[in-house]
């Protein structure tokens, strides 16, 4: 620990912080611009600056690490004087006009410093220059006459996305942020994830959906949970008078830490499917408006004789994405109580099914966790392609590779990390399993390995006959290997391309795998699997992944909410005798339904959730639902209420109960 005193008050803060969080701690007030907690110190703008007892200048607080001893002062007349003079040319810099600002009035951080320094006018005039406006991306607009020139958004598209789309072209005052080699921004490559417009100070970057309507302290900020895949990442939904305005990531969230993708912070404010506002009933061959007891009534008297019917009897069918208490219920409700034959997940358990089973071979969990993937100097992905899908958890191997990580891509087809990898391999689709025992088999076979193996043991797998197998060269066999043996930390990473298998052999070789990493480089290797809907191991855990194979079933009960269905999904319903579906939006299924239940949306509703990693996770409510719709776990509550059930409320201990192929833990 270091003794520092800032303005007369001693602390101790661990030896490298930097004066401005010793600050921070001691209760100071410095104010930044460029600076952002979760970036590196840039020491660009200067507003941060202190005064320092022996140190003839003034200091960058933010860059610079505190001494034993040291003495520093944050609000002498030296540093005000300075702070308004740094703040006297930024403002001369651009066109700075606040009365027309989205940001004007409380959340522009360059504004708030000037009042805070009690500047009330311009000490120096700007140049009037025009600067331009580029509106080219569907998302958001770049207005460079209020740009600081921080590089906040620089820094933050390629430290925490691993973007590098944006940087600075000329220098001083003609500096200009610009996207790949000067092209519009939306022509560049960016992957509107949005990270740039939250980290912006000013109005530089203005965000199509949510501009002028409304100040921060203004609106409701709801911290939640992202739906939109397993990643499970912390988001504030940001709404006024019950609307929608626009989602940010949550600085502190445990997964993300602020970053989302594009499917997280903007696709759900493009929503424009029709919503189901009342429960409808089938007559005369049209659906028509009806009350909730009519509703279940009809459902009652349908399903009350399948009933047991292992055979002939009713078979349901629910989203991933309902939260954890309503997918239990569900289960409860149907294989418990009406005991059917038939009861899974809408992804049928594809992305989980086979590593759920290898989890009660092995009786115990085989994956690791997302913080590997943020350090790891090595990556082997199979099976996945995270520019699709699990965007964020690719915003983690990508922002790694400047940093001299390597990236081995394994998939049969394109993949949108080719680009990225330092080795990109493309075996005969069906073969993973030979490519996987084969670069075991090279690691094995290497002088480091021999000298540490246990006496005994034999090499698995063979290396020219994966290679016959795969069409891959033995050379590029040994480069993977090399490449892993090498790695400190290395991490793999598998998604549905194995586990659409439905084999376990696939999953035995990558666990082998890592435990020969493990004994190559003495370190925990770390093995993901990016699963696939936000509760896709929920369901699982409950049994929830089994195949959906109608047979002669009579009835169909489809618990959707605001999921979305595939052509696939309704060819197999179109014939069925019975059809209730519970939705939010009105679909194809919805107009096949002889009963349909309108139920929240997501944010509407509220919940747990457990993502990839095994971390369970509240979703909170952010937006009030229209009158007469009701929660998921509500539609399924009036069911068993109809039915004389009565269901067992402890959803978390079921959860918990059989192995995963993950640890499961709460948040």
């Amino acid at each position: 620990m270091v003794k520092v005193t800032i303005d007369g008050k001693d602390i101790e803060v661990p030896e490298g912080t930097k004066v401005l969080q010793a600050a921070r701690l001691a209760g100071a007030s410095i104010p930044t611009l460029c600076h952002h907690p979760l970036l590196t110190p840039y020491g660009g703008c200067r507003m941060c600056l202190v005064e320092v007892e022996g140190i003839r200048t003034l200091q960058p607080s933010c860059t610079l690490p505190v001494n034993q001893n040291m003495i520093v002062h944050t609000d002498t007349e030296k540093v005000r004087s300075a702070r308004k003079f740094v703040l006297s040319l930024i403002f001369s810099e651009r066109n700075h006009f606040c009365m027309y600002c989205q940001k004007s009035g409380g959340d522009c951080e360059l504004q708030n410093c000037a009042y805070v320094q009690e500047m009330t006018h311009w000490p120096i005039a700007p140049n009037w220059k025009p600067f331009p406006v580029d509106a080219s991306h569907p998302r958001f607009v770049v207005d460079h006459n209020r740009c600081i020139l921080c590089r906040r958004c620089v820094r933050a598209c390629g430290e925490l996305v691993g973007n590098f789309t944006l940087a600075f072209e000329d220098r001083g005052a003609n500096s200009l942020l610009i996207a790949d080699l000067g092209i519009p921004l939306g022509e560049s490559s960016c992957n509107s994830c949005g990270t740039c417009v939250q980290v912006c100070p000013t109005g530089a970057f203005i965000d199509r959906a949510s501009a002028y309507m409304g100040h921060d302290d203004q609106l409701d900020c709801t911290p939640s949970i992202c739906s939109g895949c397993s990643v499970g990442c912390g988001i504030n939904v940001i709404s006024r008078e019950n609307h929608l305005l626009r989602i940010e990531g949550n600085w502190d969230a445990p997964v993300n830490q602020g970053v989302l993708c594009e499917v997280g912070r903007f696709q759900p404010l493009d929503e424009n499917r029709e919503r189901i506002l009342t429960p409808l009933v089938r007559k005369n061959g049209e659906l028509k408006a009806a009350t909730w007891e009519d509703a279940c009534s009809l459902i009652k008297e349908k399903l009350i004789p399948l009933k047991n019917d292992a055979g002939d009897g009713v078979a349901a069918l629910a989203s991933t994405r309902l939260p954890a208490e309503a997918l239990y219920l569900f289960k409860q409700l149907f294989v418990g109580h009406l005991g059917s034959s038939l009861a899974t997940g809408i992804e049928e358990g594809m992305p989980t099914a086979s590593p759920a089973s290898l989890a009660v071979q092995i009786s115990g969990p085989f994956e690791t966790h997302l913080d590997g993937l943020k350090s790891a100097d090595c990556t082997f992905l199979i099976g996945a392609d995270l520019t699709t899908g699990h965007q964020v958890a690719g915003f983690f191997i990508k922002r790694n590779l400047p940093k001299g990580a390597s990236l081995i891509v394994v998939d049969p087809g394109p993949n949108g990390f080719d680009q990225h990898a330092s080795l990109s391999l493309k075996p005969v689709k069906g073969t993973d399993c030979d490519l996987v025992t084969g670069i075991t088999a090279a690691i094995l076979k290497s002088k480091a390995m021999k000298e540490v193996q246990p006496a005994g043991s034999t090499i698995i797998g063979d290396l020219e006959l994966a290679a016959k197998t795969t069409g891959i060269s033995t050379r590029l066999l040994q480069a993977a290997a090399d490449l892993l043996a090498a790695a400190q930390n290395p991490v793999i990473v598998y998604g549905k391309g194995i586990t659409a298998q439905k084999s376990t052999d696939v999953l035995k070789a990558l666990v082998k795998l890592r435990d020969l990493l493990d004994l190559s480089n003495g370190n925990h290797t770390g093995l993901i699997g990016v699963k696939g809907e936000a509760n896709s191991l929920a369901a699982s855990q409950y049994g929830l992944n089994l195949p959906f194979e109608l047979n002669s079933q009579r009835a169909v009960f489809l618990a959707l909410g605001d999921d979305y269905v595939n052509q696939r999904l309704i060819k197999r319903l179109a014939g069925v005798s019975f059809l209730a579906v519970q939705a939010s939006y009105r679909s194809p299924v919805t107009d096949l339904a002889d009963v349909v239940l309108p139920v929240e949306t997501w944010n509407e509703q509220e919940g747990h959730f457990v993502n990839l990693e095994g971390r369970l996770q509240k979703a909170n409510r952010a937006i009030e639902p229209p009158e007469g719709v009701i929660s998921n776990l509500q539609a399924l509550q009036l069911i068993c209420d109809a039915l004389g059930f009565q269901p067992d409320r402890d959803w978390k201990e079921p959860l918990f109960r059989q192995p995963a192929a993950v640890e499961l833990f709460e948040n």
